[in-house]
């Protein structure tokens, strides 16, 4: 019984060490004292020698390599601290085991390259046009020399991307500062123009009311002469027809303006204006209607 137990364990063994499966995501070297067999790309079951051939998996779905936040400077001598992140994919693993062994070797390599690139492609940029127009067009360029760099290890680069662009702590307050005096200087000048319009505004408006209490005045002052001209008319025919009576009138009109019960008069007594007070009748004569 123990001798066909120990049987079932070598058998058991020796197939571990010779049956292996490759997954879908999986890709395999198969070494012979360091030497290549054969690369498995394939999903399946396959086999090897045993004890004398070792097997090397690898992946073979995209990666991701997020390198630490490093720090450039500008062709414009500004600073900034950028954190970068990379995706690839191992496309020769025989190359890739060979000069960078693993994933970590991988990414120290890939994380050498991105860093080389980024400080070129920075060094003649200024600030602005990295963090505005230009960064597309930038990362382009540095995911082309990194795609470049990285076949030599067996790596294919899918593409680089900024995750964060930041600045140095010690700049940041004089970076926000200058940006605040730009929007203070930016918020005057609107005022300011804001104000010119406003006063052209105001003075266009008092321009306008002027003309128009002139034109008011002016026809006020031709409604008050045509009123004054049709008064005097119809003064003239009146006095044309009863003197006397008219006289009467303007006199009691003036009486109206003249007195009241707090007012105190000092005329001669043979005044013209006390005649009527005196008599009404001192001025009635006889009237064209009744005149023979």
């Amino acid at each position: 019984m123990i001798r066909v137990l120990i049987a079932v364990g070598v058998v058991l063994i020796v197939l571990s060490q010779t049956a292996f499966v490759i997954s879908e995501w999986e890709q395999g070297l198969v070494l012979q004292f360091g030497k290549l067999v054969r690369v498995v790309k394939d999903p399946g079951l396959y086999f090897k020698y045993p004890f004398i051939q070792d097997l090397s998996r690898f992946d073979k779905r995209i990666l991701v390599a997020d390198a630490r936040p490093a720090e450039y400077i500008t062709l414009d001598k500004k600073r900034l601290t950028v954190d970068s992140v990379s995706r690839w994919k191992i496309a020769d693993p025989f190359v890739f085991y060979r000069t960078v062994r693993d994933y970590r070797g991988a990414i120290a390599r890939l994380n050498d390259v991105i860093f080389g690139r980024l400080r070129q492609e920075i060094a003649i940029h200024d600030f602005k046009d990295f963090i505005r127009a230009e960064r597309e067009n930038i990362m382009r360029n540095v995911t082309a020399g990194t795609k470049e760099a990285a076949v030599p290890f067996g790596i294919q680069v899918v593409d680089v991307r900024i995750k964060r662009l930041d600045l140095p702590q010690e700049v940041q307050a004089s970076v926000f500062a200058r940006m605040k005096a730009e929007r203070e200087r930016i918020a005057k000048r609107y005022r300011a123009e804001g104000d010119e319009k406003a006063k052209e505004i105001r003075a266009e408006a008092d321009k306008r009311r002027a003309i128009i209490l002139a034109e008011a005045y002016q026809k006020s002052q031709k409604e008050r002469g045509a009123g004054d001209a049709e008064a005097t008319e119809i003064y003239a025919k009146a006095y044309g027809k009863d003197e006397d009576f008219y006289s009467f009138l303007k006199h009691l009109e003036v009486y109206k303006k003249v007195l009241s019960k707090d007012a105190t008069l000092l005329l001669r007594p043979d005044s013209e204006l006390l005649k009527f007070l005196e008599n009404p009748g001192a001025g009635k004569g006889k009237s064209p209607t009744t005149a023979k």
